[in-house]
């Protein structure tokens, strides 16, 4: 029986995700990233095995080496689940932005009419 696992399962895992980045730099051999971690390499094949599965790895054999690369296409999922609330978040942010504006601008009104009376 084959695991079907997501983009979403893989990233869900911190060390997931820091070997992402690792390997999002230049391609690595998986002793290379067991040596960026105080876990077993046991543990990091696991890791690899589940983000090769989901497809965020593609394994590229140079010999006798075995290199990881990212394969960055499989992102977009994530990319376009997160867009909306990216949207929500930068208008939210705009609205703030110019509600500080106009508060700013009303402080400065104040002061020069409490200044022209004087």
């Amino acid at each position: 029986m084959e695991i079907r696992r997501d983009v979403f399962q893989a990233i869900a895992d911190p060390t997931r995700r820091e070997i992402i980045g690792l390997i999002a730099k230049k391609p690595m051999t998986p002793n290379n990233v067991a040596d960026c971690f105080d876990i077993s390499r046991q543990a990091i094949s696991k890791h690899i095995q589940i983000l090769t599965e989901c497809g965020l790895l593609s394994l590229n054999i140079k010999g006798r080496d075995y290199y990881y690369t990212i394969e960055p296409k499989k992102l977009t999922e994530v990319n376009d689940w997160l867009e909306p609330y990216r949207k929500m978040w930068e208008d939210r942010f705009e609205a703030i932005d110019d509600l500080l504006n106009d508060m700013q601008t009303q402080k400065i009104k104040i002061k020069t009419k409490s200044k022209s009376k004087k």
